[in-house]
């Protein structure tokens, strides 16, 4: 590929006649206009420059597209600003901050903002632009505005019945279309009562209000066990939360949550942060179907599960930063292939509840150190006419850094 760098201009709903004049002359000195068909449609004839229309699809064309126009002055036309969801950091990707040029026009966001009299450092941003709504789920709490970028006019009706079907359905629901443009619209509406059609041009906005009954989740690790569809493989709410704190999960990293049960653990370690990985491995196949359902109800539908058994398909994933192993403990070579995985300053939590699964963590606790925790929780219970704490089976945590 060539050097020349690659412009890319930000072209809002309002066309050619709201183009800064830096804009209107990168797009006028072009030799190639790179977009979409409606971008393209918005330049006025008198512009010579040959027009591409974006192939399909789009990621694996694009390093060809730019080669075959290699050495010509190329601008690429984006909705906005091309740093959000956009093309820009599409390119930037693909060739370097240092050979592309970008000019933003004003983003659907601060114009929804704009519109809506929101402040844009209060509002969450969820973009679902070629992603599943699923991804909605971790924002949505009483009280909060969302913003919501969509592919298509599709996306308010499927943000409206996730909603409805969380408990949201009071949530108030503003489809904004056409942010800038002469044919701007509003609409307005609950999320239980939404049937509006919507233009393809759209920002969903979305004041959340639970309905009456509705329970929030928290965003605190230890989400109540019934927030989880579980055969009884699941590792309970308290216990839970202390072994995330020992896992510590750090934004962008990968865990390996082994003999997943419901998932539990990997779930909550990706609600933690949007860039948080984690893969399930999971040996029996309606757990491992379950674990799926787990994740997209609750926001994380990139969770990955590997049916399989450990330690066996463990040598085909990528290399984990943390691991925890909630089953299998005793199965020969695990805690071994589990050790040897991590890189130095990987984290290994492990579950004990048997005797047997106990020895093995003693064991290793003794070749390679670490920290022993037993942790037994009681809950109240009526006996009789009365109350007892009933305690559940204690929980055996080892956890060591490598």
């Amino acid at each position: 590929m060539t050097d020349t760098p690659v412009v890319v201009v930000g072209i809002g709903a309002d066309g050619w006649d709201g183009l800064a004049p830096t804009s209107r002359a990168e797009v006028e000195r072009a030799e190639v206009l790179l977009g979409s068909r409606r971008q393209l449609a918005l330049v006025p004839e008198s512009v010579a420059a040959e027009r591409v229309p974006w192939p399909s699809p789009l990621s694996e064309s694009l390093p060809g597209l730019l080669e075959e126009h290699a050495g010509r002055a190329v601008v690429v036309l984006a909705s906005g600003d091309p740093m959000l969801s956009g093309i820009g950091t599409t390119l930037t990707r693909l060739l370097g901050a240092g050979r592309v040029r970008v000019l933003p026009a004003p983003s659907s966001v601060s114009l929804a903002c704009a519109r809506l009299g929101w402040a844009v450092e209060e509002t969450c941003v969820v973009t679902l632009v070629g992603r599943p709504v699923e991804l909605l789920h971790p924002h949505v709490h009483p009280g909060a505005r969302l913003l919501v970028l969509g592919s298509d006019g599709g996306t308010p009706a499927q943000v409206a019945r996730l909603l409805a079907d969380r408990g949201y359905g009071q949530s108030v629901v503003t489809v904004l279309g056409g942010l800038g443009g002469p044919e701007e619209s509003v609409r307005t509406g609950t999320a239980a009562g939404w049937s509006e059609p919507a233009p393809a041009l759209v920002v969903t906005a979305v004041e959340c209000r639970a309905d009456r009954g509705t329970m929030p989740l928290p965003i605190t690790p230890g989400l109540p066990d019934h927030a989880y569809e579980s055969d009884g493989q699941l590792t309970k709410s308290e216990v839970r939360a202390v072994t995330l704190s020992r896992l510590a999960a750090v934004p962008g990293q990968l865990l390996w949550d082994v003999g997943a049960g419901s998932g539990s653990i990997g779930i909550e370690w990706m609600r933690a942060h949007p860039t948080s990985r984690a893969v399930a491995v999971e040996d029996d196949e309606e757990r491992a179907a379950r674990i799926a359902r787990n994740a997209g109800r609750l926001g994380v539908p990139y969770l990955r599960v590997v049916h399989g058994s450990a330690p066996e398909v463990l040598a085909r994933l990528p290399t984990p930063d943390a691991v925890f192993v909630g089953g299998g403990v005793t199965v020969p070579g695990l805690l071994a292939a589990c050790w040897e995985a991590l890189p130095p300053g990987g984290r290994l939590v492990v579950n004990a509840v048997t005797l047997e699964s106990e020895a093995w963590v003693a064991r290793w606790h003794t070749e390679v150190g670490g920290r022993l925790t037993r942790l037994q929780v009681s809950h109240a219970d009526p006996v009789g006419g009365f109350t007892a704490m009933r305690p559940a089976l204690p929980v055996t945590i080892w956890s060591v850094t490598r």
